[in-house]
């Protein structure tokens, strides 16, 4: 009997230890070559992560980096590959490595994303997990639903429950740690009852001020509860309002925290980070 209490004891220490952690809160911006008026560069970068996540009690900074912008009816990946999808277009320099490099250093967790067209969603996965998956840093891969399928929809093509099964699974047989994150601002636009490995991102934009935000934002959480949300905010067209906030990344999101307790992800977008962030007071 006592050797059965301590055989039980020890396989209850070792579910534990080999449990994968729940993720936490990860708190940081949102990146696209595209979306900055300059790109400051690497460290910069990794100061904004940083000086998002130090708003929120025990948050990792984290990036939203956009690796694949929508390109004619595909996509265009910003790294040396060899594509077999002719709407899958290659570039002709590495325009993430240095960034990668760095943010592994600092413990920058980064989703990449894409804005994949039509281009085929295997193939793009595989070509960039192949690419990154040995840096430290990256921790999951996010499609932007408003560029899926376009231009068949103006906003996109709702994921169906096997689309979203099947491309997690895909970006779990490069690292079964990895998660997918969809995004839009649609609840319609998400797979019906799909949930496993899944983060739901809404990057709605201009609302009339916090309340209307918060309201919005907590009908986006109460439904997809208990799985995770995230958020993208800073749009300039709500800078009316926001810009009349003391702290508006860290008051938008404890906001956001009290009213959707499942949040798990606060992006500020770049297309303000600039302004909120300025370089010349996070930069030595």
């Amino acid at each position: 009997m006592k050797h059965t209490r301590i055989l039980a004891l020890v396989l209850l220490l070792a579910g534990c230890v080999l449990k994968p952690a729940e993720p936490g809160l990860g708190a940081g911006f949102r990146y696209s070559t595209s979306g900055p008026g300059m790109n400051p560069g690497p460290e910069y970068w990794a100061a904004v992560g940083e000086a998002m996540a130090a708003r929120f009690p025990a948050a990792t900074p984290q990036a939203v980096w956009i690796i694949g912008g929508i390109y004619g009816e595909g996509t265009y990946l910003n790294f040396p590959c060899q594509a077999e999808d002719p709407l899958i277009r290659c570039g002709v320099i590495d325009m993430n490595e240095t960034y990668l490099d760095l943010f592994d250093e600092r413990g920058i967790q980064v989703w990449l994303q894409v804005e994949p067209g039509k281009a085929d969603m295997d193939e793009i996965i595989d070509l960039v997990l192949n690419q990154y998956r040995h840096h430290e840093c990256v921790i999951g891969f996010g499609v932007d639903v408003e560029w899926y399928q376009t231009p068949l929809g103006s906003e996109g093509v709702p994921i169906s429950d096997e689309v979203a099964a099947a491309w997690v699974r895909a970006v779990r047989a490069h690292n079964r740690n990895y998660r997918l994150f969809l995004k839009h601002w649609e609840i319609a636009w998400m797979p019906p009852t799909y949930r496993d490995g899944l983060v739901f991102i809404n990057d709605r934009q201009q609302f009339e001020n916090l309340d209307s935000m918060i309201e919005s934002f907590k009908a986006w959480g109460d439904h997809f509860a208990p799985a995770p949300v995230g958020y993208q905010f800073g749009y300039p067209s709500d800078a009316a309002w926001w810009s009349q906030l003391q702290d508006p990344p860290g008051e938008i999101g404890a906001a956001i925290l009290e009213a959707v307790p499942n949040t798990q992800a606060l992006f500020w977008v770049d297309f303000t980070v600039l302004r909120v962030f300025p370089p010349q007071e996070l930069l030595p």
